[in-house]
């Protein structure tokens, strides 16, 4: 079977994609720095201001079109930049500002975006990047990891203290994509063995015993909180159960590290990345009835959010298309295919660009996250693929 990534139509598909919701972004640049929530027919939402970690995810898809000479992206890009470096910046107590305005306390998550950021865009040339990789280093080093117990402590208030009495394999996760692209741009193999020490915790030991469902939440000393949110089963961040969408983005960081030239590479990264896709897509498709995957489920396997989100679609589309170029099993092109014909229909509109969450009718919703915010994730199933 010969792989649609290896299609010449189909790899100009996906490039006509990425310049469609690209195109789309442009729409939400903030004249003031940052970029607006947009509704689904690019209107921006009121009430909501800038965010942090939208902002770096901004800069880093935007690098993405650069790389692949799509018009609009650069725009995007310098925006982003100039915001990071401008808006976001806190020059009272060092790091960013996650709404700029407003007391919200300095999340790793949002923190670990930058660098993110600032790694793509030194990838691409952009005069800023440098220099604010070296702010992110710092910060990092500073503030956010834990040399004792080799992972990513959560928040802070403004001026660094009282940090959060809570660990989160989320911000952890991101920590991971960051420290990948961090070490990528710099040839610091420090940041990619800090990278597989956080993966060795979260994924080889912690999902491996429950199963291949992720725990998602911890107290400080990294004991699983298995009941912790029970009561906010939509939380945007911190849902209750475990999240299919990100045990299928922890899979896509695996194969990366698998990939690096800057550490060893255990044999269970490609295993368990196969097992957590095996567990999520295999396991977790149509859970309740209705096509896709819901957002969480409980420790028992069963649907908890049967919301349909599009990330979590997008992750599969980057994590199958990397384990047919990895493995060359046939099961993942199937899966890479089914995954774009389950987007296609349900998720990209009539325009390229893509809905954000579907309610119980595969109808446009904003239960979770209201309007279209954020091109991260399709711009990545796009991109993603044509760099597999």
């Amino acid at each position: 079977m010969t792989s649609w990534l290896d299609t010449p139509a189909h790899r100009e598909w996906l490039g006509r994609g990425l310049a469609d919701v690209l195109g789309f972004a442009l729409g939400s640049i903030r004249p003031d720095g940052g970029f607006h929530h947009l509704d689904g027919d690019g209107t921006p939402l009121p009430d909501r201001g800038p965010q942090l970690f939208l902002t770096a995810r901004m800069a880093y898809t935007a690098a993405a079109g650069v790389r692949h000479g799509v018009p609009g992206s650069g725009e995007l890009l310098d925006h982003a930049m100039s915001s990071l470096t401008g808006l976001h910046a806190d020059h009272v107590h060092g790091g960013w500002l996650s709404e700029p305005g407003t007391e919200t306390r300095k999340m790793t998550y949002d923190h670990v975006h930058v660098g993110l950021a600032a790694s793509a865009a030194l990838g691409v040339g952009h005069p800023s990047a440098a220099a604010l990789l070296e702010q992110v280093v710092e910060v990092v080093d500073a503030h956010l990891w834990d040399p004792a117990s080799e992972a990513l402590r959560e928040s802070f208030a403004p001026d660094w203290s009282d940090s959060e009495d809570y660990r989160g394999a989320n911000a952890n996760m991101h920590g991971l994509e960051a420290f990948l692209a961090m070490g990528t741009a710099t040839g610091d193999a420090v940041w990619h063995r800090r990278g597989l020490a956080v993966a060795e915790r979260i994924v080889d030991g912690f999902a491996r015993e429950q199963g291949w469902l992720l725990p998602e939440h911890y107290t400080a000393d990294w004991q699983v909180l298995p009941e912790y949110n029970r009561d906010e089963p939509n939380h945007p961040f911190r849902p209750y159960g475990a999240t299919f969408g990100h045990s299928l983005e922890w899979g896509r960081f695996l194969l990366q590290l698998d990939e690096s030239p800057l550490v060893g590479s255990p044999a269970w990264l490609v295993e368990a990345a196969d097992a957590l896709a095996r567990r999520a897509l295999d396991g977790g498709w149509a859970l309740d009835g209705r096509p896709g995957l819901v957002y969480t489920v409980g420790w028992d396997g069963r649907p908890v959010s049967d919301v349909r989100l599009h990330w979590p679609v997008c992750e599969g589309l980057q994590l199958t298309a990397s384990l047919v170029r990895r493995t060359g099993d046939e099961h993942w092109e199937g899966w890479y295919r089914r995954l774009w014909d389950h987007a296609a229909r349900y998720f990209v509109d009539e325009r390229g660009t893509w809905r954000n969450e579907l309610d119980e009718q595969m109808q446009e919703a904003g239960t979770i996250w209201p309007g279209r915010p954020d091109v991260y994730h399709c711009g990545g199933a796009l991109a993603g693929p044509l760099e597999a």
